[in-house]
């Protein structure tokens, strides 16, 4: 089947399978370089870049659609999931597509249940960059990471579900671990306070932050130290998973 019957066929027969009205926006956070990223992809149909997204399954659990849409754009299980806004604004309507459509793709298609207005539900997904396996949907060519210090403009209201998304990733920092899905295993300290001071966007105290993240009780200090540094070399931690998970149910109150 072409790319064209792929797609016709979507247009045409895909309310059977999905949900009308209701999607899923999956924003995917990773950290590499000392850099926070977010996974785009690259619609055939448009210009500009998209956060990755998709369709609700009838009788599937909206945690298992995002869940899905996770999986497809990384190849990724099991990765940390957090719902943090709906989007429902009456101009979300995406009848402009078709004319997107038609000129970047020269398929010219007719009414569809895809062009009336959509509600999307927004998911933020922290993952370990190194393990995910970027991959490009029906509609898109492209699915390639980007820093969110320089996101270009996207498609639709994509750059404000984007600004959305970071800011509930700001404030989670302050009651929830994070870490466990954007580092390595085996890590520093300075690596996790850079980890948060990228996401926030500012520096911190180093004295004061390993004061408060050791306070937590979620770190475990190892008998081993990083290899390969310039300077004295500095002790590695891994998680108590135990107590992050623990952490992820009853808070922390971590005041950064």
């Amino acid at each position: 089947m072409t790319f064209e019957e792929k797609l016709r066929s979507l247009f045409t027969l895909g309310n059977q399978k999905y949900l009308e009205h209701l999607s899923i926006d999956c924003i995917i956070f990773g950290f590499h370089d000392n850099e926070l990223k977010v996974l785009l992809v690259k619609p055939r149909y448009a210009d500009e870049w998209a956060l990755p997204g998709g369709f609700v399954i009838k009788n599937e659990p909206i945690e298992d659609a995002a869940a899905r849409v996770l999986k497809e754009r990384t190849g990724l299980e099991d990765i940390y999931l957090q719902q943090f806004h709906t989007f429902g604004n009456p101009d979300r309507s995406t009848k402009k597509l078709n004319t997107l459509f038609l000129k970047n793709t020269g398929i010219k298609l007719n009414a569809s249940w895809m062009f009336d207005r959509f509600v999307s539900i927004g998911y933020y997904a922290l993952v370990e960059y190194t393990k995910a396996t970027p991959q490009p949907d029906i509609f898109s060519d492209k699915c390639e990471w980007f820093r969110v210090s320089t996101i270009p403009k996207l498609i639709l209201d994509h750059n404000q579900i984007l600004k959305k998304a970071l800011s509930h990733l700001q404030l989670q920092l302050n009651y929830y671990p994070i870490g466990y899905n954007l580092l390595p295993e085996k890590f520093t300290m300075p690596e996790i306070q850079k980890l948060y001071e990228t996401i926030l966007n500012r520096k911190l105290d180093r004295r004061n932050f390993q004061r408060k993240i050791n306070g937590t009780g979620i770190l475990k200090r190892l008998n081993e130290t990083k290899q390969g540094v310039a300077h004295k070399a500095p002790y590695l931690y891994i998680f108590d998973l135990a107590k992050y998970r623990k952490a992820l149910q009853s808070g922390l109150g971590f005041d950064l």
